[in-house]
């Protein structure tokens, strides 16, 4: 599957089209009813792809809170993987509104470059839907994230400017 994206990388309309191709790869391998990308920019983070928009639009910058999930995930750069609905209540502080779309389990993947988290995959799914397998698939596909993070955060520093 990963092999059929990475010609998508150098067609144009970058990183749109990346994302469209990669939501369905990762819906038929991994898993997921709610998709969405975040990059990190110092202590900000943003979403740069969402599939449920409505509900997690993709919008500007907001700071990042020191959380015990972010520690994991974007300070020590490992995968989380919430089963259930109380791990969710644990990590997010939008709990009710995941729990309120059908949504209990979640794997969130760092994307790392040069030893830097540049960004996160995150996918949800029903409670108990995920296992440690899932996390594992997932974690195949971040290195293809690479540039489209790199290019937010320049697009993102830039605007700053």
């Amino acid at each position: 599957m990963i092999e059929t994206l990475l010609p998508i990388l150098s067609e144009p309309g970058q990183p749109q089209r990346l994302f469209e191709a990669l939501d369905p790869a990762l819906a038929e391998t991994v898993g997921h009813k709610l998709l969405t990308m975040l990059y990190v920019d110092g202590q900000e983070v943003s979403r740069i792809y969402s599939n449920m928009p409505e509900a997690y639009p993709v919008f500007g910058r907001k700071p990042m809170g020191v959380t015990p999930w972010g520690e994991l995930v974007l300070r020590q750069q490992k995968p989380f993987l919430g089963r259930d609905a109380q791990a969710i209540a644990r990590a997010f502080f939008d709990h009710e509104l995941i729990a309120s779309l059908g949504l209990g389990s979640a794997i969130n993947i760092p994307v790392v470059y040069d030893g830097q988290t540049i960004g996160t995959i995150n996918l949800l799914h029903e409670e108990f839907f995920y296992e440690e397998r899932h996390v594992e698939i997932a974690r195949k596909f971040a290195p293809l994230l690479i540039p489209a993070f790199l290019e937010a955060r320049r697009a993102g520093a830039a605007s700053k400017a």
